[in-house]
C-alpha cells in the first residue's frame, strides 16, 4: 500500500499560485508538479479565498469602510429628523386658517 504524500501550506500556497498568476489550467499544472487535478483545485480555491475573502454578511470591514458607515449613519439619522420636521411643519400650516391682514 502507497504511503500518504503529506504537503506543506507553503507548498500548497506556492502551487495554487502557479495557477492563479500564470492563467495555466489546473490539469497541465497538477500534471507537471505530480498532484491530483481535483487535490489542486482545492488548493486554488482555499488561495483564492485567502487572497480575496468573501465580503458576506459576517466579514469584517476595513477602517475605511467602518468610518464611512459611521458618516453615512449620522447623515440618515440627520435626514429623518429633518423629514420629521418638514412633515409637522408642512401639518401645522396646512392646519392654520389663512391670514386676513389685508395683502391678499
Amino acid at each position: 500500500m502507497a504511503k500518504r504524500r503529506k504537503y506543506t501550506p507553503e507548498y500548497r500556497r506556492e502551487a495554487a499560485a502557479l495557477v492563479l498568476d500564470t492563467d495555466r489550467p489546473i490539469a497541465h499544472v497538477a500534471e507537471e508538479i505530480d498532484v491530483g487535478a481535483q487535490l489542486l483545485g482545492r488548493w486554488v480555491q482555499q488561495e483564492r479565498e485567502r487572497r480575496d475573502p468573501p465580503a458576506g454578511p459576517g466579514a469584517p470591514l476595513a477602517a475605511e469602510e467602518r468610518e464611512e458607515l459611521k458618516q453615512l449613519r449620522r447623515r440618515v439619522y440627520d435626514l429623518e429628523r429633518d423629514n420629521e420636521f418638514l412633515g409637522k411643519a408642512a401639518a401645522f400650516f396646512a392646519s392654520k386658517p389663512p391670514g386676513r391682514n389685508g395683502s391678499s
